[in-house]
């Protein structure tokens, strides 16, 4: 299934530093890096249901917030960048 995932971690103190690095470490090892906190890319069910336990087990419910947007097909979405292509990643090999 396809994956955007987005956070917004608050960052007032050293703790939130912490809390964002570990979150971004934690996307980058399954999705792609598009920008600032925003990932992309395809994963399993299992990988998505796997990461969001990770991240809900990292950030803080009272503070932080992490949205999880899923397609069963990347096809499904339609994607438009204006401005400059922060992800320039290609999908062909």
């Amino acid at each position: 299934m396809y994956v955007i995932l987005v956070y917004d971690i608050e960052i007032k103190d050293h703790i939130g530093r912490r809390v964002m690095r570990k979150v971004f470490k934690k996307c980058r090892e399954y999705l792609n890096h598009v920008q600032n906190s925003v990932f992309e890319g395809e994963l399993s069910s299992a990988q998505v249901m796997q990461l969001k336990y990770t991240i809900k087990e990292l950030i803080r419910d009272d503070k932080d917030s992490v949205i999880v947007f899923t397609s069963s097909q990347e096809e499904w979405l339609e994607k438009e960048i204006v401005g400059l292509n922060k992800n320039a990643f290609s999908n062909i090999l």
